[in-house]
């Protein structure tokens, strides 16, 4: 079971929606606040949050998560038979799923979308995912063109053979591996509209501005969705947020630290608050080519050499939880006796000697300016890497810059928030020598106990045994230390009081489920 927290608060929206009966009609208006701009119409090729938002509106992936029950569901099949060995999945797609444009899904589009998603050119985000279906690898690789693990049997039959044992539903329960129509994602007017699965169909795109989906009325879960439109503004700064939701002008949005702070205190907007603890690690991510960070001790010492509980207190307000390595409090396999690296300046100093650096060095810190895990953050840890000698440069880049940034190892250092959950093995997977950066293994992490533990994790039955392994891995890759571990988000949702059917989603609260929200007669909307 899923210990992924959520506040009252949570519950309780999720209580109030099922008390009333739902409105038809209005405009739901939400905010995109990780950034100036969308990343791209192809969420295939986007792994940022930003995107996701309004991907919900418009595609489907086979599985969806449950914020309540806590565990992927069912969403484009029907049933789904195990094989006795773990690794063969028999999947019986729906039969009243169709794409905006009026055709039906059948398992030709799935095969088609995955085998896309793991050419190896392109280096697309969802690759983390799909490589785990046997044979997918080597299509990455150029070695082979299709995925042998999948295998149409009919249109509505679909088998699936996973690399190694798990439940599938983690690995196909995010965006970027929604499923595109085979006909027409491959033109370029694919690009630029859109075409999905999802409650709401496109109508444009302004970059910079907004994104605006309609009902889709062909949508296969009856009477949903709800309201007629969806208006996703683009705010990446929380003090326009804080603006905009105070003269009601939007009806839901993610708050800052500050906001937090202030909403919390005032008693009508304390009211329409939703808290949950996310399945996210922010990090500094060091490139171990960079000489200095090739050496453990130098980044251990970067972790020493922080007061990360003071920047958590003063900056973030308390919207998080202190990291002490990759899996997150909310996550099976977190260690609540692994202790976090002590802020301890002397420690930090001795190890750069011992690496040979007795007058510290220089490098170059790529951030984005979020300011809870950005630029700001980057401004109050120079003057304490100062202390013991390291000098730091700042490169300020774009949000949708950084992402790219990162996947293709550019940087010396990088400051980042990244998904570390649901399922710790998938999570950890992502410090397998195996992983391409581009997949997920920012750092190039390459350690052989890790990468034979995890091995393990993914070949056991025994659940047991699997957390440990999961937990023995975490520990080593903590000592390993390939990032500054800072901390596990707590995310919050401001909400308007005629809003109902928001959900508690700890993959990440901003990816709300349209076709769940409803207006009531209170909006000013229409």
């Amino acid at each position: 079971m899923f210990r992924l927290l959520v506040t009252a608060s949570a519950l309780l929206v999720a209580a109030g929606a099922n008390a009333q009966t739902p409105r038809k009609g209005g405009t739901f208006r939400y905010t995109a606040a990780y950034g100036s701009s969308f990343a791209s119409m192809d969420i295939l090729a986007s792994n940022r949050a930003q995107d996701e938002i309004w991907a919900k509106a418009i595609h489907r992936s086979l599985y969806n998560w449950d914020s309540k029950a806590n565990k992927p569901v069912p969403e484009l099949f029907t049933t789904v038979t195990t094989s006795a060995d773990g690794l063969t999945h028999t999947f019986k797609l729906r039969d009243d799923v169709y794409f905006h444009h009026g055709r039906k899904m059948n398992a030709d589009d799935v095969v088609w979308t995955f085998n896309r998603i793991m050419d190896g050119s392109k280096a697309y985000p969802g690759a983390r995912y799909v490589r785990t279906i046997k044979g997918a690898v080597e299509v990455e690789k150029g070695q082979a063109k299709e995925i042998s693990g999948l295998r149409k049997i009919d249109d509505l039959t679909l088998e699936i053979t996973m690399a190694e044992k798990g439940d599938p539903g983690f690995q196909f329960i995010t965006a970027v591996t929604s499923i595109y129509p085979a006909d027409e994602a491959a033109k370029e007017s694919f690009l630029q509209k859109p075409i999905g699965l999802g409650p709401y169909r496109f109508v444009e795109h302004v970059p910079g501005s907004r994104f605006v989906a309609e009902r889709f009325d062909r949508f296969y879960k009856p009477g949903k969705p709800y309201t007629d439109r969806v208006v996703i503004s683009i705010m990446p700064e929380a003090s326009a947020r804080d603006v905009a939701f105070r003269n009601k002008e939007i009806d839901a949005s993610i708050l800052g630290p500050v906001q937090y702070q202030a909403y919390g205190q005032d008693p009508a907007l304390s009211k329409g608050l939703l808290e949950v603890a996310e399945v996210y690690t922010r990090v500094m991510g060091m490139n171990q080519e960079f000489k200095p960070f090739a050496d453990k001790r130098v980044r251990q010492a970067i972790n020493h050499a922080i007061d990360t509980d003071l920047i958590i207190r003063r900056l973030v307000r308390g919207k998080a939880v202190r990291a002490t390595s990759w899996l997150p409090v909310s996550s099976p396999a977190y260690d609540s006796a692994l202790k976090p690296y002590a802020f301890d300046p002397e420690r930090a100093k001795k190890l750069l000697v011992e690496a040979g650096y007795p007058d510290g060095f220089e490098f170059e810190w790529t951030a984005s300016q979020n300011e809870s895990w950005g630029v700001p953050i980057v401004e109050a840890v120079i003057p304490m890497l100062q202390r013991v000698g390291i000098r730091v440069k700042v490169k300020p880049v774009e949000a949708t810059v950084l992402s790219d940034v990162v996947r293709k190892g550019e940087y010396q250092a990088y400051i980042w928030s990244n998904i570390s959950g649901p399922d710790p093995a998938a999570a950890l997977k992502c410090f397998h020598s195996t992983v391409p950066r581009s997949a997920c293994n920012y750092t190039a992490f390459a350690n052989p106990q890790v990468d034979k533990m995890l091995d393990e994790a993914g070949a056991t039955d025994d659940e047991a045994k699997k957390l440990d392994l999961l937990k023995k891995a975490n520990a080593l890759i903590q000592d390993e230390a390939p990032m500054w571990f800072f901390n596990y988000n707590k995310a919050v949702l401001a909400y308007q009081p005629w809003v109902h059917g928001l959900q508690p989603n700890a993959t990440e609260l901003a990816w709300q489920y349209y076709d769940e929200i409803w207006v009531d007669e209170t909006s000013p909307a229409k």
